[in-house]
């Protein structure tokens, strides 16, 4: 069901300020001024700050996980090489169009709270299944050794995370939804170039390269 636009407003104006200025740093009237929306409206809808952040962040992975979820069933025919190269750019595209609150919620995991805990056990759990289970079904236990799996696991999941941490890094370079675009587009070809270079060197015929 499609969010009112009020309460839309509230959701975005609250991921800007939470990006700019950290969830302790922007109030309840900062949000609503940025929203230009009554304060009583933000309480009304959310019960607060606290419950905007959780209303937020539990709408954006639902969203997220859906996404994923969506890609993997139509692939079912395709390669595992295939479906985790889909995989990645869905993942990516999502987190590039909501780069804001990709940001924060990154930005935020890396401490050690109790929204991260509760993240853990919900949402971030759905999405190590997923993205842990696709590749090691492309990196086979034959080819490689189970510590080397699980490195180049980790490095795969680094790649997915680096942009919205490190988001410093790239902020003169992405100005608007073009340029948005074109960085999915690059960054996923870097990420797909690692891992036909994995792939071939495990032993297999190298695969193309899946076009986005």
């Amino acid at each position: 069901m499609k969010t009112n636009p009020s309460k839309q407003k509230v959701i975005d104006a609250a991921s800007v300020l939470f990006f700019q200025k950290g969830f302790h740093g922007t109030s309840v009237r900062d949000i609503a001024e940025k929203a230009s929306v009554n304060v009583s409206l933000i309480s009304y809808y959310f019960k607060g700050k606290q419950g905007l952040l959780e209303y937020a962040v539990t709408e954006y992975y639902e969203a997220y996980l859906n996404a994923i979820d969506e890609t993997l069933a139509s692939l079912e025919t395709n390669t595992e090489l295939d479906k985790l190269k889909k995989m990645i750019f869905t993942i990516i595209q999502y987190k590039q169009q909501n780069h804001q609150l990709s940001c924060f919620i990154h930005r935020e995991l890396s401490l050690d709270s109790v929204f991260v805990r509760e993240m853990a056990v919900t949402y971030l759990a759905k999405e190590n299944h997923y993205i842990s289970s696709t590749f090691f079904n492309t990196i086979k236990r034959d080819k490689k050794s189970e510590e080397d799996r699980h490195y180049m696991l980790m490095q795969l999941k680094g790649m997915l995370i680096t942009p919205y941490i490190l988001h410093n890094e790239w902020k003169n370079h992405i100005i608007g939804d073009y340029s948005h675009a074109i960085f999915v587009k690059k960054y996923v070809k870097t990420i797909h170039e690692w891992l036909d270079f994995i792939v071939h060197h495990q032993g297999g015929k190298k695969n193309n390269e899946v076009s986005s």
